[in-house]
């Protein structure tokens, strides 16, 4: 099991949550039951920390995403690898291309495989969205992801229904405005 491997490492449990709330794909979405239903921490402090460590890799994604990738694609089998990446961001980020910060928010905020912080910075990246409103709607998405797991850890099928009700408000106020 994952977790315990991490705490046979001599990991706090707080760092713990904090990796797998950084790793591509786990994210928070696998992060928060570890921190609520695995370790026990109460909810608002789970929450906080898996926000954080989702956070982390943002800013470096943002930032250095396209100077890395620019030195990896002289290397053949990174040139395919980042190929693949693009065009499979490019594909899910149509959201983020249309609405742009309100996509990204949204794209973000939904609690799916491969619609996280990742991905998200990633297709920001590519758009050329500007780093403070990238992060701004990736936090926001990112809140309301954690929102909507935290409900679900807590609540079970009534949580799920709760938060899918508050994730289709927030969808239709947002493309409302846009």
């Amino acid at each position: 099991m994952f977790p315990s491997e991490l705490l046979s490492l001599g990991l706090s449990k707080e760092l713990v949550v904090l990796v797998i709330s950084a790793l591509p794909l786990v994210e928070l979405r696998g992060a928060l039951p570890v921190a609520i239903n695995l370790f026990h921490f109460p909810w608002y402090y789970a929450l906080l920390l898996c926000i954080i460590g989702n956070l982390m890799p943002v800013p470096l994604i943002l930032l250095f995403l396209n100077a890395l990738s620019r030195l990896l694609s002289k290397i053949d089998v990174f040139k395919r690898m980042l190929h693949w990446l693009f065009e499979h961001a490019r594909q899910r980020g149509k959201i983020i291309e249309r609405y742009e910060r309100i996509g990204l928010v949204l794209f973000v905020a939904i609690p799916l495989p491969v619609t996280g912080a990742w991905t998200g910075s990633l297709v920001a990246s590519l758009l050329g969205l500007r780093f403070w409103h990238a992060s701004l709607s990736i936090l926001i998405g990112v809140s309301i992801a954690g929102v909507i797991v935290t409900c679900l850890c807590l609540l079970g099928w009534i949580g799920a229904i709760i938060a899918g009700i508050g994730l289709s408000a927030l969808a239709v106020l947002g493309l409302w405005r846009a």
